[in-house]
């Protein structure tokens, strides 16, 4: 079975925690980037967070999304998957990118108004966005192991799958599943 390498799985999971450390030490208000050490401290994070975005998506876009799948992956599913690891990327970048508008406005001395409510409101919407993409990842990445894909071992060091799962439900679903990928397919691609 394939595996992702090392540095691939190291740079999934530290990112986790930057993430989560970016989240958690958000600023309540605006107006806290008064004190010009938060300022700079903001700036230099949303800098280096943007930077290891930009490098991950480079280096992580040539493994295929569905890496160590042992059952064939219907090419809608990949669709669907590579679709949500784009929009995952591009809502990364737009988070850091947002907050460098908003912090670069501020040192303009524009600290309301309708450039920065934009800015803001950017921001909010990719934090937002991010939450609703990692969660979708995080299910399918759940839903695949109870599938026993294999895609879950390539990534994932704990709760390895032994192969597609034997049990009547999950296979009934993931059938029922495979049935609405083809349906997608052919509406696209009508076969006249």
């Amino acid at each position: 079975m394939k595996k992702h390498t090392r540095v691939a799985k190291s740079i999934h999971w530290s990112f986790i925690l930057l993430y989560s450390y970016g989240i958690f030490k958000q600023l309540d208000n605006i107006s806290e980037l008064e004190d010009n050490s938060l300022l700079i401290f903001e700036v230099i994070f949303a800098s280096v967070f943007l930077a290891i975005v930009i490098m991950r998506y480079f280096y992580m876009r040539r493994f295929d999304n569905f890496l160590g799948a042992q059952v064939p992956v219907h090419r809608i599913h990949r669709l669907i998957g590579k679709t949500v690891h784009i929009s995952m990327y591009l809502c990364l970048i737009l988070l850091p990118l947002s907050g460098l508008i908003i912090a670069g406005l501020f040192t303009m001395g524009i600290k309301d108004g309708w450039m920065q409510d934009v800015a803001l409101g950017l921001h909010e919407f990719s934090a937002s966005l991010s939450y609703v993409l990692i969660a979708t990842h995080v299910s399918a990445a759940i839903y695949s192991r109870i599938k026993g894909e294999g895609v879950w071992s390539a990534m994932v060091p704990v709760l390895k799958e032994d192969g597609p799962s034997k049990n009547e439900v999950v296979a009934k679903i993931a059938k029922f599943e495979n049935e609405i990928y083809c349906r997608i397919d052919e509406f696209f691609n009508p076969k006249d």
